[in-house]
């Protein structure tokens, strides 16, 4: 199996083993809400920023362009962020505390998926970069991954 496609084969099965655990632990409702919904969000937002030629992904299959692996990657980790967060405040922080997290997930992992050639940035806007990765996807990692936890709490 070629480096890509390990990647993406473990990024799934960590997408389901974390709806796995939700499914066993959650109402049902919170887990269909945070999965559910942070897949919907989740394809939407690399939907966009492919659609503006700032991301391109390099691994398959995908649905207008947005490889359906991701989809368990986003969930999968915001869901072990806010499963953490949870241990150490109440559920409406919990939701920033989690998006802080994920997004701190990112910032120590990204580069490593744009030098392995999973994905490339591919904008010119200008701002900051951390090793490669700009700024506007710190953002959008923060952004989802509050949408995501956000939706399960209602439920919980």
């Amino acid at each position: 199996m070629s480096g890509s496609r390990q990647f993406a084969a473990t990024t799934v099965a960590v997408g389901l083993l974390a709806l796995a655990h939700a499914a066993a632990t959650w109402p049902s409702a919170a887990t269909l809400a945070f999965f559910g919904g942070g897949a919907v969000v989740a394809f939407l937002a690399e939907a966009v920023v492919i659609r503006l030629g700032w991301l391109e992904h390099h691994i398959g299959p995908k649905a207008l362009g947005v490889p359906l692996y991701v989809l368990f990657g986003w969930t999968g980790a915001v869901y072990v962020a806010f499963r953490l967060s949870l241990f150490v405040v109440e559920t409406p922080a919990a939701v920033a505390v989690a998006a802080a997290l994920a997004t701190a997930y990112d910032i120590l992992t990204d580069h490593r998926g744009v030098a392995d050639g999973h994905w490339s940035y591919v904008d010119d806007l200008p701002g900051p970069r951390y090793r490669g990765v700009p700024w506007w996807n710190f953002a959008g990692w923060f952004l989802v991954s509050s949408l995501t936890a956000a939706f399960a709490v209602p439920f919980l």
